[in-house]
Formats: structure tokens, sequence, C-alpha cells
């Protein structure tokens, strides 16, 4: 598994070889799991030589493709939906004996901040033990990279050593490799510890308010988490199902998670109950401080909570509006607080109002754009399409709860995502002159640990800066108090150009150019190979800091040739170079500068320094090699 991240998108290449050591042929399974908010890219099977690249599609396309497909006999593949955060991809193919086939997945994802973090999340579950096991992961971030931790749920004390972590200002690159006997669960057998997730966890440095904006070849990505704002005072109200249904495990693990969220209450907030079932029963008619003497009073009545009787939706989730609203304009909340509530049920409506749509014209009126509705649908029988469009409605989301012994840490952890907001109604603003579109820029709410990204291409690719305003309400809305701020920020602007000669230019902003060629190698050559050629250009633009394979020549460097004399190869001569406090043997030669033609280059003489470079170069060849063209290491 190969995953790198550049800007918070991560590139993830996951690549599988199987062999059929069978005298016949058999049926290979390829399955498996990635993130929801991932996106396949592309896939691909190898199998004898011959390359099978997939098509990807669109998923209500691809299943009608994939059924007609199957039953046909052709090799399909599908992506369904597995556990709470992860889909599968299955595919199966025919391979024939002692041959073998291998399946290369391709997939990217957008990464989201939450809890003031970025999670990269890699299920492996090989079955066995395997010949080959790698995990690699190379993060690039140009705001800096604060904190970078990996951890997998199978990791035991003895592999635990195994995952390594190399972090720098602004790169970080984990490993985990086990060897075929560490992956083992006991010396000679066959079972296997590597199943389950793997966990890299990082965030990124924040110096500027208005956030980090980056921009390349025309395009700018815009990334907004102030790290500096006053937590604002919450009101929330709970509004809990009761019915005969949150019976048994669902109704203890409810009161288990509302106790926790209880103790860790902030004392600025306020809080109250709904209990429903066919009846409403507020805990208080009001709102309650989260005092000490209160929360202990609540914490007793939570204990108390039942399950009985059917389920009221609409008439539960008015009364916790009418109490808020009440609240409100008899002031006893805070004038700078944001309102909430949060409902949680595992059914349908079945007392009182049953009919959905009314319901959700009943709630959306009563809260008329004031508060924000979080849903939190327990089970799998729960209607999660109603509850999800109510809260967005709202200003809020829902979220499904999973019926597993983990739920209160679930119904917890959502809490804890929504404990904190910062910001409401918040709009990021671009001159119209300036930017020719964008991704979504007005959010409902900024929560702390949260991120907003915005995404846009530019109406000038030459643009040195550019403004930005954001706006945001820091209080109660309705009032006139708005969080803004604008500012010009200047992002590095770089193209990317293509040519039908296997070329491409790099150019930095009224800057340097590189060129980047293929250069093709007689394909019988006895040993080399195709190679990509990097060329610079103006390089006396660039800082005298600059250092590298290339960089550190590139403001020229003292030498003197002496003693020509023949070589091994008559036009070929050799010479002495005096270099660095070296004396080195080198030889003459020609090249091609494609600096002026990219596409044939002329011939230049030159000499060659043996001993890849020893002497000429500062320290030794291997400080100058990585693993991959865009790896750092």
């Amino acid at each position: 598994v190969d995953c790198t991240v550049t800007s918070r998108f991560a590139h993830t290449v996951m690549t599988s070889v199987a062999l059929n050591r069978a005298n016949t042929s058999q049926e290979i399974f390829f399955d498996v799991e990635l993130p929801k908010t991932a996106f396949i890219t592309n896939f691909s099977m190898e199998i004898e030589g011959q390359v099978y690249v997939g098509e990807v599609k669109e998923k209500e396309k691809a299943k009608q493709q994939y059924e007609k497909a199957v039953s046909s006999g052709q090799t399909a593949g599908l992506v369904k939906a597995s556990g709470r955060k992860m889909e599968k991809f299955s595919v199966s193919v025919n391979v024939a004996a002692s041959s073998n086939v291998t399946f290369i997945l391709t997939y990217e994802e957008l990464l989201q901040r939450k809890m003031g973090k970025y999670e990269i999340l890699t299920r492996v579950k090989p079955k066995e033990p395997v010949q080959e096991f790698k995990i690699v992961a190379d993060i690039y971030e140009p705001q800096g990279i604060a904190f970078v931790d990996a951890h997998a749920t199978f990791l035991s004390n003895d592999l635990l050593p195994l995952v390594e972590k190399t972090v720098t200002d602004k790169k970080a690159h984990i490993s985990f490799s086990p060897t075929l006997e560490q992956q083992r669960k006991c010396p000679g057998c066959d079972g296997t510890l590597i199943d389950g997730d793997f966990l890299i966890n990082y965030d990124v440095n924040r110096a500027q308010s208005l956030g980090d904006i980056q921009v390349v070849n025309g395009y700018f990505v815009h990334f907004f988490a102030p790290p500096d704002l006053p937590r604002v005072p919450k009101n929330v109200v709970f509004v809990i199902d009761k019915s005969g249904s949150m019976g048994g495990r669902k109704i203890a693990q409810t009161r288990e998670a509302l106790l926790a969220i209880l103790n860790d209450i902030h004392e600025e907030d306020h809080f109250g109950f709904v209990e429903f079932d066919d009846k409403i029963v507020p805990w208080k008619e009001s709102l309650s401080k989260a005092t000490t003497e209160n929360v202990a009073e609540a914490i007793a009545y939570v204990k108390r909570i039942v399950d009985v009787g059917g389920t009221d939706i609409n008439a539960a989730v008015l009364k916790g509006v009418d109490m808020l609203i009440k609240d409100k304009q008899a002031n006893r909340l805070p004038e700078r607080s944001v309102d909430m509530i949060i409902l949680l049920t595992d059914g349908m409506p079945n007392s009182g109002e049953s009919h959905l749509p009314k319901i959700q014209e009943n709630v959306r009126s009563a809260i008329g754009g004031n508060m924000s509705l979080y849903c939190l649908g327990f089970g799998n029988n729960v209607d999660y399409a109603f509850l999800d469009v109510m809260s967005k409605q709202n200003n809020g989301v829902a979220r499904r709860i999973y019926e597993a012994s983990d739920a209160a840490l679930q119904l917890q952890g959502f809490y804890d995502e929504v404990a904190s907001p910062l910001l409401s109604e918040v709009d990021l603003r671009y001159p119209d002159n300036t930017v020719e579109f964008v991704t979504t820029n007005h959010f409902s709410q900024l929560f702390n640990g949260s991120e907003i990204v915005v995404a846009g291409r530019l109406a000038d690719n030459d643009l040195d800066n550019f403004l930005v305003e954001v706006y945001g309400q820091g209080v109660r809305r309705g009032t006139r108090q708005i969080w803004g701020v604008s500012t010009s920020l200047k992002a590095p602007n770089v193209d990317l150009v293509v040519s039908k000669d296997r070329s491409l230019t790099v150019t930095l902003k009224d800057s340097v150019k590189f060129v980047i060629l293929l250069h093709k190698v007689w394909k019988k050559h006895p040993y080399h190979q195709d190679y990509l050629g990097f060329y610079t250009l103006d390089t006396h633009l660039l800082s005298p800091s600059v250092h590298g394979l290339l960089g550190q020549f590139y403001h020229g460097i003292d030498y003197e040739v002496t003693d020509l004399r023949p070589g091994e190869v008559l036009e070929k001569p050799d010479a002495t170079m005096f270099v660095k406090g070296h004396q080195l043997n080198v030889t003459r030669g020609w090249q091609r500068d494609f600096r002026r033609d990219v596409k044939n280059g002329e011939n230049i003489p030159c000499w060659f320094i043996h001993n890849n470079g020893t002497g000429l170069i500062d320290g030794d060849e291997r400080d100058y090699i990585v693993s991959g063209l865009f790896k750092t290491v």
C-alpha cells in the first residue's frame, strides 16, 4: 500500500500479487476495503504480461453493467458499503495453473479534519502471511506539520517497533513492513496478525487567521481553520427516544453516553432534556446552567431513564424548540451563545403526527433558522433519510449510530465533534473579477478542530495575489455583531505545460523554469533504460541557498582541468580536474543540451566525472537517491 498525501489530498495505490500454485486454473479474488469518502480512479490487472485496465463507472451505472458483465462471464468489480467508515471493492478473475495475477487499485480522497487532526485509514486483511507486505505513506504539507502519529488495531508489542516514522518541517514518511515470520500468529502456523486498520493521524501548523491558500496552474484551494477564535457557549436540548424499541442495550448505552457528556459539559453551557415515547416529558421546563449542582441533579435524572410506549418525534422536537425560544425571550440564556437540539431515536414515528414531510415542515417552521438540529439514528430500523433531510433543513447534520458494544462511544464522539462551535453562517468571499468558479463557499457552522475547504478556478493565471474576505457570526443569530476580516494573500503561482514531444515545462511565477523530458533509449540496449531528464532554466533567479544534486551547481564552481592525455577511446581523452580540494580523473565526452531545442537538443562538449561524481558532488551519491520520483527518502 503506497499512499502519497499533498495538501490534505491522499493518493493511494494498493498492489496485490497472487500466484496460482495449483496445476489447474483457479478463480482468484481481490477484496479490499477503502474509506467511504474516497473514490476509485483506476483499477488494472496484469496477467501473463498482459495489462487489463478497468473502466470506472458512476455507482448506479456500474451496478447495472456489473450484473450484465458477470452474467456473460466477463470480469467485473463492484463497490459496496462495508460497515461504518468503509466500502468494499471485490473482483475475481480466472488464472491459469502456475500463473500469477497483479491487481492494482488506485483511489483518492480529500482528508477531512475532525477533532483537530486528519486521518489516513488503511484497512488490511490479507488472511494469511504475505511474502512481501508493506505500507508506506509520504505526507507533504506546505504549511508545516504539527504532529504525526501512526498506530494500528492489530499491533502487538513485537510489531510496534516495526512502524518507522520520519518527520521534518513539511514532510513525513511512515512505513510498516513486517517479514513473513513476523506476520505469523505463531511460529510455522498459517494465521496472520495483520488484520485490521492501520491509522495515521496528523495536523498542520496554522499561523494565519484566514487560513492557507495554495495556487497551482490557474486553480486555488483555500483551507480555513482559524486557531485563535474563542469558544462560544452553547444551549443544548437533548431529545431522547425512550420508546419500547429502545429497550435493553440501546437505552443503557444512551444513559452511559449522556452521563459521559454531562461529566464533560462546560460550565458556561446550558442544557435540558426532553424524554419522549407517546408522551412528552421534559426534565425541566427551562434549560439549566451547567453548575456542579445542576449537573449532579441531571446525572441522577439520566440514570432513571427507562424505555416505554410509542414514538412521537414531532411533538418531542417541537417541545425542545419551544424551551429554547422561551428561555431566549426571557433572557435566561447568554447573549453570546449558540442554540442546538440533539435528537436521538431508533425508529419511525408511530404516535401523534406520523407523516414525515409534515414533521419536517413543522420543525423547520418552528426553528425558523434560529438554531441547529442534529439527528442521531440508532440502529438499522430508523428512517435515516428522513433524519438526514430534517437535519440539513435546520443547519445540522445526521449520523447513524451502529448497534454495537461501542455505541455509547459513538454517541459521545458525535457530541464531542459539535460541542465547541466557533462560528456560524460562515461565508468565504472572493472577488468576482478574480475567480471564475468556486465550490461551496457558505457553511452553516464551523466547529473547533474541523476545517472548511473551498476550491476554485482563477480568471487570470498571471495573478500574483487576490483579496479574500471571511465573514462569520461568533454570537447569537439575529444580532448584527459579525466576525469578519479581509486580507490580501500572495500565493506562489506554478504553471504546468505539457508538450506533445514528451516534455513537461514547470514555471514558477516570474521565476525559474524547469523542463522534464522523457528520453527513449534503444529497446535492445544491453543495460540503459528510458529515463527522465530534469533541466533547469534561468538558474540565476534561484536563491544562493538552493542545494541538491543540481542546485549545488546553479551558481557555478571553481575548477581547473590539466594534463590532457589519451583515454580508453580515441575520441574521448582523459584529463585531471582540480575541484573542491580534490584531484579527479575525468573523461572528455559529448552530451545533448535541450535548453534551446527541447525536442532534438544539440551536442555540447563536457567532462564526465567517474565513480558517481565522487569528489565533485557534496557528500555521497546515496544522499541524493530516493525510493520513488515523488518521495523524500
